[in-house]
């Protein structure tokens, strides 16, 4: 951790926080001494970014590719319609209001999207890493890059009215992939923009997340759940999955035998641009697409076609061809960013 308590140089402003026991001056301190990474800035990113910024912790680092739009200010609070209007990076946009809430903080935007290529420089220095993130290539890439490097990070996730969330101690619990031990084909997982998502429950799991990440970071990590929180709202329905023997009896490849393919580049998507198409590629090494399932989660949200070979979806002016392999072109763009923001929104991780 920093020398420096950026967050904690003005302690009246924690003195509520303070007087709770368990957290106290000193965990204050603590807090204003480290540095959090939230991997996203969408609906649990930017409630997560803007807790701890009010929270204190001296230095947070906010990672999204993607812009500011309409339907975003249903549940993602950073944000307004000003920053729809002049179409703002998320982390920027919520990098200026979250200035303006805690000048104490240390708030470092990067526009970029997460992959292998840079998950490692991104980590460089943070003592937690926070699950901001909207598909699972993504989280299974966050999880090896935590466990490699020994930082704990938060897994959450919101669908629906549903949520889940499981705090992960590299060395001390189970990771992702000892819960998850495959990761979801694309078009297997229903999104946010096909099935929905309520707001309410992004402010539960993101505030689990949050505080999580709070005792990481104040030093009570005795504190921390070892347990798989799992939330559904609209029925009223919280249970906890113990899972803290699964390390012993997952055999997991991450975190018991120290392999890493997400890492390495060997899984996830490969894109190029396709030149003088408008149109970006997306490789997906090793997986299968359910053309059929997919359809059926995509009728009614733009216009559709499909044969045996391939499904083209129009939404928005872009065009999305996706084969039965895992790959494909998305049309209306050449933004590499913006494509991997479509795929992940209409067809999944």
């Amino acid at each position: 951790m920093p020398d420096t308590d950026r967050g904690s140089d003005n302690l009246d402003r924690y003195v509520r926080q303070m007087r709770y026991p368990p957290l106290g001056e000193e965990g204050q301190r603590r807090l204003g001494a480290s540095r959090a990474l939230v991997c996203g800035c969408g609906a649990l990113g930017s409630m997560l970014a803007n807790t701890l910024v009010r929270a204190g912790v001296g230095s947070v680092r906010i990672v999204d590719r993607d812009f500011v739009e309409l339907n975003n200010l249903q549940r993602q609070v950073l944000f307004d319609e000003g920053d729809v209007e002049n179409q703002v990076p998320k982390a920027i946009a919520a990098a200026e209001k979250l200035r303006l809430i805690n000048s104490g903080v240390e708030v470092e935007p990067i526009v970029a999207d997460v992959d292998h290529t840079n998950i490692e420089a991104l980590c460089e220095g943070v003592d937690v890493i926070v699950d901001g993130t909207d598909n699972f290539e993504t989280r299974f890439l966050v999880n090896e890059a935590a466990v490699k490097l020994g930082i704990p990070w938060v897994y959450g996730g919101c669908l629906g009215a549903e949520g889940q969330t499981m705090a992960i101690l590299p060395g001390e619990t189970p990771c992702l992939h000892c819960l998850i031990t495959e990761c979801p084909p694309p078009g297997t997982v229903p999104t946010c923009d096909t099935a929905g998502i309520l707001a309410p429950v992004v402010g539960v799991v993101a505030s689990i997340q949050a505080i999580e990440a709070i005792k990481i970071l104040s030093g009570n990590r005795d504190a921390v759940s070892r347990h798989l929180t799992v939330i559904e709202l609209w029925d009223n329905h919280i249970r906890q999955v113990d899972v803290s023997g699964l390390r012993q009896s997952a055999d997991c490849p991450t975190c018991r035998h120290g392999q890493f393919p997400w890492l390495a580049g060997k899984r996830g998507g490969h894109t190029a641009v396709l030149c003088g198409r408008n149109a970006v590629q997306l490789t997906h090494t090793g997986v299968q697409v359910d053309l059929d399932e997919l359809a059926r989660r995509l009728e009614g949200l733009g216009q559709l076609s499909r044969n045996a070979f391939l499904l083209r979806f129009k939404v928005d002016g872009y065009e999305l061809t996706v084969f039965p392999d895992g790959r494909a072109i998305i049309g209306g763009t050449d933004d590499i960013a913006t494509a991997k923001t479509l795929y992940a929104r209409y067809v999944g991780s």
